[in-house]
């Protein structure tokens, strides 16, 4: 969990905090935070009331967008920040066409995932 920095605050289009996923997910609150702790959810601080709030292009259908997690742990694994994977996640690149996190939700992961391992190297 980690504080937004503006510049990547303005690329995320939407916001949901976390009862607000909970509710969709139809479980607890303790449960959500789990998926953050787990990596399988990115949740930084933002608003006035600095609530942890996760972006709205995640959650798909009352659950985790496919492919998402497994994304995240390549990008964890590459180094990078919580931050900076918002960033790569949420900037349009023109070549998949969109961003990296609107192909996941439309169920184009493996070409996202491919793109992910290819920093590594």
């Amino acid at each position: 969990m980690t504080e937004i920095d503006a510049n990547i605050d303005g690329l995320v289009p939407a916001w949901l905090t976390l009862p607000d996923i909970a509710e969709e997910f139809g479980v607890e609150v303790t449960r959500v935070r789990q998926l953050v702790k787990e990596g399988q959810l990115i949740a930084v601080r933002r608003g006035e009331n600095r609530a942890l709030q996760v972006p709205a292009d995640f959650i798909k259908d009352g659950k985790v967008v496919k492919g998402l997690a497994g994304t995240l742990t390549l990008l964890r694994d590459d180094g990078f920040a919580d931050e900076e994977m918002l960033e790569w996640l949420f900037t349009a690149d023109d070549t998949l066409p969109g961003t990296p996190a609107q192909a996941l939700r439309e169920n184009r992961g493996t070409e996202v995932k491919r793109r992910a391992q290819a920093l590594a190297v």
